[in-house]
């Protein structure tokens, strides 16, 4: 009976109002707030794969980000402060966020193909550049000949 108040008494001092933060006067609109979202993740991917090489260039992705978008550090704060405490808001923002990242790596995925695709045609009509030349020559039957005794 004696331990029922300090648990009541920390059950009640450990219940307290969240407040949610005021609107900042110079709030970023969502969708460009989204879009810097986006931005900023790529560059810290980025940074992740190869930061040496970017910092070798003098290159800061966080100044060029706030640059481009014309806003500074304390008002992109502020802002994602804001959103971030409606929960509803937020998690819409992610999954915009997640759907543009899977578009942008499919279209990733479709550019690659594409090169290796023009890679591998290339490859192929040097292949056939060659033979073509060899037959000319004169020298194809004998070098495929060679070959194969080379082989065995």
């Amino acid at each position: 009976m004696k331990y029922i108040f300090p648990i009541l008494l920390c059950i009640f001092l450990g219940c307290q109002s969240v407040e949610k933060p005021e609107k900042p006067d110079n709030l970023i609109p969502k969708e460009k707030m989204v879009d810097m979202m986006l931005e900023s993740y790529l560059s810290n991917a980025a940074r992740s794969v190869n930061n040496r090489k970017i910092r070798s260039y003098g290159l800061k992705l966080d100044s060029l980000l706030y640059a481009k978008y014309r806003v500074d550090s304390l008002q992109f704060a502020k802002s994602n402060t804001y959103y971030a405490a409606d929960l509803e808001t937020y998690q819409e923002m992610f999954t915009t966020i997640e759907e543009r990242l899977k578009a942008l790596k499919k279209e990733a995925d479709s550019i690659q193909k594409v090169k290796e695709a023009k890679k591998e045609n290339q490859k192929t009509e040097e292949e056939k550049e060659k033979d073509s030349i060899l037959k000319k020559s004169g020298l194809g039957p004998a070098l495929q000949s060679a070959s194969q005794d080379s082989l065995e």
